[in-house]
C-alpha cells in the first residue's frame, strides 16, 4: 500500500467483486423508500469517497457519474444533479487521495467532511437554481453523519484485506 507509515499492516490487493457489490450495495440503500429526509447520509457517496481514495484505478469519477445519473432517475430529480456532485466529489477525494493515506480514519474523517458539505451544497444550489424548496440547514447534518460513518466504512470495508497472507515457510515476509 503506498503511502501508509511504518508499523501498519499491508494490505492485501481488493477484490473488484467485493468493490462493485458494495457500491449497487450502497446504491441499494440509497433507494430504499425510507422517505429521503434531508439529514439523511448518502450511503453511496460514501462508498463512492471510500473507494476513489483506496482504489483509484478501479472507481472514479466514471463511477461517479454513472452512479450520480442512476440516482436522478431514481429520485426523479434533474438530470445531472446527484451526477455532478459525485463527480465533484470524487475528483476532490482523488486529489487529497495520497495526503489522505497518510492518516487514520478519523483524521481522515475530520478532512473529508468540508468535501461532503461541498457535494451536499452542489445538490441543493442546483435543486434552488431550478425553483426546488429550501429544505432547511439540515443537509449540514447528512454531510456530519458521512463524515461519522467514515471510520466505520473504513474498519468494515478494509476488514476482508487484512485477513493473514499465507504463510510460506520459504519466502522471508
Amino acid at each position: 500500500m503506498m503511502g501508509k507509515a511504518s508499523g501498519q499492516q499491508l494490505l492485501l490487493p481488493a477484490n473488484p467483486v467485493f468493490i462493485w457489490a458494495s457500491l449497487v450495495a450502497g446504491l441499494l440503500v440509497n433507494m430504499l423508500p425510507l422517505g429521503r429526509l434531508p439529514g439523511m447520509p448518502d450511503v453511496l457517496m460514501l462508498l463512492l469517497v471510500f473507494w476513489s481514495v483506496h482504489q483509484p484505478l478501479r472507481v472514479g469519477m466514471g463511477a461517479a457519474f454513472v452512479f450520480g445519473v442512476i440516482m436522478d432517475v431514481h429520485q426523479s430529480s434533474l438530470l445531472g444533479q446527484h451526477a455532478l456532485a459525485y463527480c465533484a466529489l470524487s475528483y476532490l477525494a482523488l486529489a487529497m487521495q495520497r495526503r489522505l493515506l497518510w492518516f487514520g480514519a478519523l483524521s481522515q474523517a475530520l478532512q473529508l467532511f468540508p468535501l461532503f458539505l461541498a457535494s451536499h451544497l452542489i445538490e441543493l444550489l442546483l435543486r434552488l437554481a431550478m425553483g426546488g424548496v429550501f429544505p432547511g440547514f439540515w443537509f449540514l447534518l447528512a454531510a456530519l453523519c458521512e463524515a461519522v460513518l467514515w471510520p466505520l466504512a473504513h474498519w468494515g470495508l478494509l476488514a476482508p484485506q487484512r485477513r493473514p497472507p499465507d504463510r510460506d515457510q520459504n519466502r522471508p515476509l
